[in-house]
């Protein structure tokens, strides 16, 4: 019987062979997506083992940490540069056994630093006065990849003699460098919780994988029909329900093995394009990507397996009673119940609004059953919804081809859903993409500062208070003769915010009336007041600017007040931002670097970025995959029922009428569910975003309903590229035969 199955499967004819290469195909692009998630899951892990160290000082030593005799002066703080985070550590060793730190030679001695490559390249091309000047010294070398979380990361090791270390902002003595992933250390302030990522990841396995497994069904059941007729013939002279399994895992076993392989490849394949993707905020390493040992033999043994499986499972029909499949009938109507998974799935994302948990690991996790059972639902859910649709159709037909469609799919909505599940799921998954992104787009868009990428701002924050010098700072000439720069002035400490009963209707700072004569954009003076006390320079969906309150403070005493915040109006220019910045700086070496209001979003920005950008690898992965489920289930269909058309034909039925029963079947069928799946989408969406952001979903724009028709277009371009079978398989021979 085995040999008896490899014949079938390798030498079976072209028939046999184009159903191995697609189911192979499927196979190979199930098994490729596993990898990637799984790689991806790795690379996360390793991104976090890269940043262990620099939570050195931040977080509390382990017993792992080796501690060394001579301790060493570190003082760790951030810069930036044109948007982009550049971490900046000064030390200073004390003896020759000080630890150093991963991806060093040796430690930087006073005046000397070491850079990672992608900061040595900026350095090299931006111009000293921008950025270079910034940091005392020169360079001495390159940072390893050891300690670098990601190529594109920037990261300067800066060397000092230890009397002028102890003097650096938060300067602190440590006896190791820290080398607990964040993933496991509560209190680490640099990294990412992985656990919350490996669920994300496997809501991103799961949006890919279900077209991906209904693509597998799909191909599993290409000529299902006549396997089944060849099998029930074997079972009515002899054969065994044993040997007919047996032969048909075989079947099964050969595609799954090649698919497995060609998965591998597959996975090489896309392996690098991966890495780039920044969704954690920047790309990794592609050799972070890779594949342990375990993951390996899960999935080499584990796909075949579940191919097995399914091979086992289709042959049901088979196995009870070969003349099942001779006697043809029609199968039970699906029953309202079906609704049941949809409806869970959606309870239960309306319950979470106002029980969500509070960590974000347990709100992934609450989540993520959620919309999976929403997508089973739909699939679970699909044939009722077929059935309900043919029905109306069958009531409204007013020709011939439109009754035998709707009939056709009244008797069989399972079939008929069946063709188009793959690109119903790919519907919801868009969708809720589109919803979830398109509102926090909105949200995050709609809150901003009335100080705009114009200005360069400097805090003075000590301990509980705004503490700057007084008076005007010498570095205020400098700055002002940069070109670009327009204007200089200050925003100094509210003596009745700084007082023990703050003045609940004051802000944190007051600002001088003439100054913000210059400025009407940030707000206006009530008649008569010198002084003004801003109290919030936010701006939530825009609006006018606020006349803000006065406080007695005459302009001479507002000049002796500690200065809260340097700020430089300028013409948003890179070089005026960046020269602004190092002059400030050089004036003011503080812990929190001057920033401008594009500084301040760098990271919520890029871990956005990075989210849109995997949710379009989702999109952009799952159509194609819905594409091909569709025309494999069409073209599956179509030689299924060669015989039946063929005697159609011969009766007088024309080609144009069955090409239109064949577009009707599947069309209907796609368009109903698709309106399901889109709106089950949005609702999901919705119920997510109250539950977890407390905010309303904004309609989707009108490049979402471009998207989607684009979608049913090509879907429809699929159909008709599998009509021209037609001809070939309703001939006059094909029913002679049969």
């Amino acid at each position: 019987m085995i040999r008896l199955g490899l014949r079938l499967a390798i030498a079976g004819g072209r028939e046999a062979f184009v159903r191995l290469i697609t189911i192979a195909a499927a196979v190979a692009l199930g098994v490729g997506l596993v990898l990637a998630t799984l790689a991806a899951m790795n690379a996360v892990h390793s991104l976090n083992h890269r940043y262990a160290w620099m939570n050195t000082g931040l977080a509390q030593a382990t017993s792992a940490d080796s501690v060394h005799a001579d301790p060493l002066w570190w003082a760790p703080r951030q810069d930036y540069f044109d948007a982009q985070s550049i971490a900046r550590i000064d030390l200073a060793a004390t003896g020759p056994d000080s630890p150093m730190p991963p991806g060093l030679s040796r430690l930087p001695g006073p005046g000397e630093y070491f850079v990672s490559p992608k900061l040595h390249d900026l350095l090299a091309a931006t111009p000293a006065e921008q950025l270079g000047d910034r940091y005392p010294g020169h360079e001495v070398g390159i940072i390893g990849d050891s300690a670098l979380p990601s190529p594109t990361s920037l990261v300067i090791i800066i060397g000092h003699d230890p009397a002028e270390a102890a003097k650096l902002p938060e300067a602190r003595q440590v006896s190791s460098i820290f080398g607990t992933s964040p993933e496991d250390c509560a209190s680490c302030l640099v990294g990412y919780r992985a656990a919350g990522f490996d669920l994300i990841l496997g809501v991103v396995a799961g949006a890919l994988l279900f077209p991906v497994l209904i693509f597998i069904g799909t191909a599993t059941r290409l000529t299902a029909a006549r396997r089944e007729q060849r099998y029930a013939a074997m079972r009515l002279i002899g054969a065994t329900s044993g040997q007919i399994s047996k032969m048909a895992v075989v079947e099964a076993a050969v595609a799954a093995v090649i698919g497995t392989f060609a998965g591998f490849a597959v996975f090489l394949l896309v392996r690098q394009p991966l890495a780039a993707i920044p969704f954690t905020g920047d790309p990794f390493y592609p050799e972070d990507m890779t594949l342990s040992v375990a993951n390996v033999l899960w999935v080499a043994l584990g796909v075949p397996v579940a191919a097995l499986a399914v091979a086992w499972l289709s042959l049901r029909r088979v196995r009870v009673s070969p003349l099942g499949v001779t006697r043809r009938v029609t199968p039970k109507p699906p029953r309202a119940y079906r609704l049941i998974p949809l409806l869970a799935g959606l309870a239960w994302l309306y319950y979470l609004n106002g029980h969500r948990p509070r960590t974000s690991i347990e709100q992934v996790a609450v989540f993520l059953p959620g919309f999976l059972v929403v997508m089973s639902g739909l699939v679970i859910a699909g044939p009722w919804f077929t059935m309900v649709g043919s029905r109306l159709l069958a009531r409204r037909a007013q020709t011939p081809s439109t009754l035998i469609a709707a009939r056709r799919l009244s008797d069989n909505p399972q079939g008929g859903f069946r063709a188009v599940s793959g690109l119903v799921l790919a519907l919801f998954v868009t969708s809720v993409a589109v919803g979830v992104i398109g509102t926090i787009t909105s949200d995050h868009g709609s809150r901003t500062s009335r100080f705009d990428d114009g200005y360069v701002r400097h805090m003075f924050w000590a301990g509980d208070r705004y503490a700057g010098p007084t008076g005007t700072p010498a570095v205020t000439a400098q700055i002002e003769g940069v070109p670009g720069v327009t204007d200089v002035f200050f925003l100094r400490a509210n003596p009745n915010f700084a007082s023990e009963v703050p003045d609940p209707a004051a802000g944190p700072y007051v600002m001088a009336c003439s100054d913000l004569a210059r400025h009407p954009e940030l707000g206006s003076c009530p008649a008569g007041a010198a002084v003004v006390a801003p109290t919030d320079f936010a701006v939530i969906g825009g609006g006018p600017a606020p006349v803000w309150p006065a406080v007695p403070v005459t302009p001479s005493d507002f000049e002796q007040l500690p200065i809260a915040s340097i700020q430089v109006a300028n013409d948003g220019s890179t070089g005026a931002v960046e020269r602004t910045r190092t002059l400030l700086e050089a004036a003011y070496p503080d812990v929190r670097p001057p920033y401008s209001e594009k500084d301040f979003t760098t990271d919520s920005t890029k871990m956005f970025a990075g989210w849109v950008q995997l949710a379009n690898v989702v999109i952009l992965a799952s159509l194609p995959i819905a594409g091909c489920s569709l025309a494999a289930s069409v073209a599956g269909g179509l030689s299924d029922r060669k015989r039946p058309f063929s005697l159609l034909r011969l009766t007088g039925v024309s080609l144009r009428t069955l090409r239109r029963v064949v577009l009707l079947e599947s069309v209907m069928p796609l368009l109903v569910v698709a309106a399901v799946a889109i709106v089950m989408g949005l609702v999901s969406a919705q119920l997510f975003l109250r539950a977890q952001m407390e905010t309303t979903l904004v309609p989707p724009g009108w490049e979402y309903y471009v998207m989607v028709a684009a979608g049913l277009v090509l879907s429809l371009a699929v159909i008709a590229g599998t009509l021209p079978l037609l001809t070939r398989m309703t001939g006059p021979e094909v029913a002679r035969n049969e």
